[in-house]
């Protein structure tokens, strides 16, 4: 299986149509790769339904970059 590294840059890539060789962990979602808000609540809710865990609406505003994702689920994961 994938690593969550690789898994969460695979869903980046394909909802935010952006190249994979392009994100980086330190990649901001809004700055970087030209993320909206809405892109941002479909982001979280994909990276949910992937990793089967519930990333709370606090937890999700603090989600600014590829690598806080990566951390959170990481952590989530190991609860």
């Amino acid at each position: 299986m994938a690593s969550v590294e690789e898994r969460v840059k695979d869903i980046v890539a394909e909802q935010l149509g952006v190249d994979k060789e392009k994100i980086k962990r330190e990649s901001n979602f809004v700055n970087d790769l030209g993320a909206d808000s809405l892109d941002t609540v479909e982001l979280v809710m994909e990276l949910e339904e992937e990793f089967d865990i519930s990333i709370a609406d606090d937890a999700a505003e603090k989600i600014q970059t590829v690598g806080e994702a990566i951390e959170h689920i990481e952590k989530g994961s190991a609860a």
